[in-house]
């Protein structure tokens, strides 16, 4: 454990918990460092193939910035340069990332959460960007992807009221990937995200890639761009092996991952 954050490795999964409670999971400038670190390290690990975020106890995943160190050192010290909040809300990655929301994810831990691939919640969360209360916008990621994502009376409704939504909310509006109890939350996290890595992590990759990529084009460079990616994946040793395994009745066994054959 480092500061305020425990790293944990479940087979191929690197599990960070914010483990600050009492502070509702509040990220201080160390744990926010310690993040950045953890996630650099495990984008780097060829044996990781995904990060799940998740915070302890039921009250909060997240709840943003730590105002108490804020009003003592100022604020804005948990921003990574380049990397943003966490280091997480503006950082580029290669590696799926999920988010385990077990409570509350508010302000800086709202963006956190919507900088994630997927987001399991747990079903009593509320989620939000409450900076507006404080005298602050969410301009961390939090604003840019409600811009993208969510339809723009509910946007700015949360941005400039800084009320909460349950996650059942955010789930209709196609934020949330899944709600569930909490008893079950990473559990159920863990599960999908191992079912995921069974899979080429190279395309996992690749297919990431290309849906970030496509959300800046228009349709036409879009597809120009996976053309242009195509040959590379159709003659790769994990689609020949893919297509080679459906053929025969057999699970894959792909270049990496949990199910790649032995290298000795």
């Amino acid at each position: 454990m480092t500061h305020g954050l425990v790293i944990e490795k479940r087979g191929a999964i690197c599990l960070l918990t914010i483990d600050r409670e009492p502070a509702r999971n509040a990220l201080d400038a160390p744990t926010s460092r310690a993040m950045d670190a953890a996630i650099t390290a495990a984008e780097a690990d060829p044996s990781v193939g995904a990060v799940i975020v998740t915070g302890t106890g039921d009250r909060a995943f997240c709840s943003g910035m730590d105002l108490k160190e804020a009003e003592q050192i100022g604020a804005g010290h948990g921003l990574i340069p380049g990397r943003g909040f966490g280091g997480i809300t503006e950082r580029k990655r290669s590696k799926p990332l999920i988010a385990a929301v077990n409570g509350a994810a508010v302000a800086g831990g709202f963006e956190i959460m919507m900088a994630c691939d997927m987001v399991f919640a747990a079903d009593h969360a509320m989620m939000g960007v409450s900076e507006v209360k404080r005298g602050l916008f969410a301009f961390a990621g939090g604003i840019q992807r409600l811009a993208a994502q969510v339809p723009r009376a509910t946007a700015l409704a949360m941005i400039l009221t800084g009320e909460l939504l349950p996650a059942r909310r955010l789930y209709e509006l196609g934020v949330v990937t899944e709600v569930v109890p909490a008893d079950r939350l990473l559990t159920r996290a863990i599960a999908v995200t191992e079912a995921m890595l069974a899979n080429s992590w190279q395309a996992i990759r690749d297919g990431r890639a290309l849906y970030e990529l496509s959300t800046g084009m228009d349709i036409d460079q879009a597809l120009a761009v996976g053309n242009a990616w195509g040959k590379a994946t159709l003659d790769s040793a994990d689609s020949r092996e893919g297509i080679a395994a459906y053929a025969n009745k057999r699970d894959a066994q792909f270049g990496d991952g949990p199910t790649a054959p032995p290298t000795s």
